[in-house]
């Protein structure tokens, strides 16, 4: 038996991809049952029940709209007090950390795996993304692998965001870059009530 680059594979490995198919069929179906529950399930509170039992932790009064997918769920961490947009995607394949009191937007992309293009397997590359306490991100941003997002950062309405934002910056365009910064360097609001039914 060979592999996609035409490689022999040994017995071993040749059990070992069998193996691992295996658990990507079962992750396939899981991913499968987020996806109706977060698109057919009206209620925040049986849906953050299902996440949590499928290893997305969730922090008190954090909220995940209708739509949101996920990959390899048991990698997303959500603080306290932080409210996810519908139709958004959260990568979990490296770890993904979003922390107190952050708004994302819809439509967000959150990213933290990505193909070497210049791998002669065009193999994956995994790296962890985090987002500070108090960050904004507009609607349709797209935040790409191995990024940290400072403490209080703003991210502009559609910008890709491939580099670190510092704390209090605010970013915008593709390539995302430093357009201004925010002025409320101690935030300390709360935000306000998901909508229901979304």
């Amino acid at each position: 038996m060979k592999d996609r680059m035409g490689r022999e594979l040994s017995t071993k490995e040749v059990t070992q991809k069998a193996m691992n198919r295996g658990v990507n069929i079962l992750l396939d179906l899981e991913l499968l049952v987020l996806s109706l529950v977060s698109s057919i399930v009206p209620s925040h509170l049986l849906r953050k029940l299902i996440f949590q039992s499928a290893g997305i932790k969730i922090g008190k009064k954090s909220y995940v709209h209708m739509g949101v997918r996920f990959y390899l769920p048991s990698g997303v961490t959500i603080g306290d007090g932080t409210i996810v947009g519908d139709h958004c995607f959260l990568d979990g394949r490296a770890p993904l950390k979003i922390g107190h009191h952050v708004d994302i937007a819809s439509q967000v992309l959150i990213y933290n795996s990505e193909h070497d293009v210049n791998s002669e397997g065009f193999d994956p590359i995994e790296e962890s993304v985090e987002i500070g306490d108090y960050v904004f991100i507009g609607p349709r941003a797209v935040i790409l692998p191995g990024v940290k997002i400072g403490r209080g950062a703003v991210v502009a309405a559609g910008a890709v965001v491939t580099q670190n934002v510092k704390d209090f910056e605010i970013v915008g365009g593709v390539p995302a870059k430093v357009i201004g910064e925010r002025k409320n360097k101690d935030p300390h609001y709360r935000l306000g009530r998901a909508r229901l039914f979304q």
